[in-house]
């Protein structure tokens, strides 16, 4: 199911902390740096912390600006975005800033804990997801329920270690602040365990005042039927790809890229590339790969349409090539309609041959843009 574009932000030390352990909160950001998180607040629909940071820091997560509540409202939403806690025991200190400012408020818990919130009688809604916290339900439940497209979470590292680790981590907007803490019982961003493989991309690096802003996204492809957040940025890629293709009313535009497992794109290709009238998307990327590339059976193709499984231009078809290189994970945005083929299941003969499909139906209307004169 859809869940919303999930935003982390934090400032840290040089060494990494996020805070000392003195009683009083650590300030690692600057004023202007203040306000730039004053207006990503502004510019999301729920924003997420912690239990401990409530207790750790009793923040009131505001939009401080009145202009910039003033716009929201102007734009047909609340003046402050939805404010969200996790708490797998449920003990919540009623008398937190928390739940007695700013708008509405989500709880999301286990269901022992659900027993306990709502016995505190918070201002809250109170949503159990099972006997353990559940993020993936968590951000769906958001999403359908809430309506939530972008959150922003603010800690702490605890929440931002397990987002990270389960690939739901669609940006990390990470503050650099110029002292250091060298304290080992302080809390840090990111603890260990299992991250995904590979580089985050650098989008964005900012000097503000005397901190530095640096903006990162993930690259490295989910595993197996699991998507990841990088998987969404890979299949737009692909259908922007099919947005270049040459229009033709004998043939579907797709768009397709071959990504690596550490996220390292292999190859992208589109329909009747180079001039080439009948050639596919992942049959013009898979062609700029050699055959013995090791990192072709780890690797995803993401392509807009459903690969094909019926071609009268080529003796092979699209989920055959896709088979024969060795791929096994392919994650796409539509499945291919009876417009030119009766009865077309790429997925079906992929998935009966071992392979991993994941649909992202997100990304369908962008899929089928370019081909609306098909439909």
């Amino acid at each position: 199911m859809p869940h919303p574009h999930v935003l982390l932000s934090a400032a840290v030390s040089l060494d990494g902390y996020l805070d000392d352990t003195g009683p009083d909160r650590l300030l690692l950001s600057s004023p202007a740096d203040f306000d730039r998180v004053d207006e990503v607040r502004a510019s999301v629909d729920a924003i997420l912390i912690g239990a401990g940071t409530i207790r750790a820091d009793n923040p009131r997560l505001l939009v401080n600006s009145e202009a910039r509540r003033a716009a929201r409202v102007a734009a047909g939403k609340p003046p402050y975005p939805l404010k969200v806690t996790v708490s797998g025991s449920g003990e919540l200190d009623p008398a937190a800033n928390f739940w007695h400012t700013g708008g509405e408020k989500v709880v999301y818990t286990t269901d022992k804990g659900a027993d306990r919130a709502r016995e505190l009688g918070l201002a809250a809604e109170v949503v159990a997801l099972g006997p353990a916290l559940d993020w993936r339900r968590l951000l769906e439940h958001l999403h359908a329920v809430h309506g939530v497209e972008r959150l922003m979470v603010e800690g702490g590292g605890r929440i931002h270690t397990q987002l990270l680790q389960q690939g739901l981590a669609d940006e990390v907007q990470l503050v650099l602040a110029p002292l250091f803490v060298g304290d080992p019982e302080a809390p840090r961003l990111f603890g260990p365990g299992g991250y995904q493989g590979g580089r985050l991309r650098l989008v964005e690096t900012r000097r503000i005042e005397d901190v530095v802003l640096m903006r990162y996204e993930p690259t490295a492809p989910g595993t197996g039927p699991t998507p990841a957040a990088a998987d969404h940025h890979w299949l737009a890629l692909a259908c922007r790809l099919a947005a270049q293709c040459p229009p033709s009313r004998t043939a579907f535009s797709v768009g397709a890229v071959v990504v690596a497992a550490d996220g390292t794109e292999l190859a992208r290709g589109h329909s009747r590339e180079s001039g080439d009238p009948v050639v596919h998307a992942e049959e013009a990327a898979l062609a700029k790969i050699a055959s013995d590339d090791p990192r072709l059976p780890s690797a995803t193709v993401y392509t807009s349409l459903e690969p094909c499984t019926h071609r009268a231009s080529r003796p092979a078809p699209c989920a055959r090539l896709i088979l024969d290189a060795g791929v096994r994970r392919v994650v796409t945005a539509w499945r291919e309609p009876d417009t030119f083929v009766t009865g077309a299941d790429g997925t079906g003969l992929l998935t009966g041959q071992g392979v991993d499909v994941v649909v992202l139906t997100d990304h369908e209307d962008e899929a089928k843009a370019p081909n609306r004169h098909l439909l």
